[in-house]
């Protein structure tokens, strides 16, 4: 299934989604650092790559509902889909929670229940980090279903399996499947 929300070919999604999921992981990092250091200029750090991750992390999900929109009811990948939208919106709604908690004093060493809800944060990212990558690499969503080893560039317009006879589509589909 073609990704819907599109630039020069290529789906959006996954382009913008790795910069609020590594901000916020290093977020964690800055603040654990800071615990640990007890060193202000860390927890600083780890405020501000929260804030930028909410943001980054809301900008993400409208192409992420976009492509989600389109992929047909009832089947398997519109279920991960939404379970991999929904851990994300929870993760945002933790991380803000968390930039709540701290609104106001930046340099706060985050013990307690906002580093325990990074930490949960974090965990959760991976399993719908994971989930995203069942819905790319298992059930192809965003992937143009004619792909090939020998595609013409996106920007050419060209389907992806232009440069493909039809035999050497089946033969290529046999030797990866």
């Amino acid at each position: 299934m073609k990704s819907r929300a599109r630039i020069l070919g290529h789906p959006i999604h996954p382009m913008v989604m790795i910069f609020p999921a590594g901000l916020l992981l290093t977020a964690t990092i800055f603040d654990i650092i800071a615990l640990i250091t007890e060193n202000p200029i860390f927890s600083m750090l780890g405020f501000w790559n929260i804030t930028a991750g909410i943001i980054g992390g809301l900008i993400a999900a409208i192409p992420g509902v976009i492509d989600w929109m389109a992929i047909p009811d009832g089947t398997r990948a519109k279920t991960i889909g939404l379970w991999h939208g929904g851990g994300n919106i929870l993760n945002i709604v933790l991380f803000a929670v968390v930039w709540l908690l701290r609104l106001g004093m930046p340099g706060y060493s985050p013990a307690g229940l906002p580093i325990v809800l990074q930490i949960v944060g974090i965990a959760l990212l991976g399993v719908t980090g994971w989930l995203g990558g069942e819905l790319v690499d298992r059930h192809g969503v965003g992937v143009d279903p004619g792909a090939n080893l020998n595609s013409p560039n996106s920007l050419s317009g060209k389907p992806a399996d232009a440069n493909q006879s039809g035999t050497e589509r089946l033969q290529e589909r046999e030797a990866v499947g």
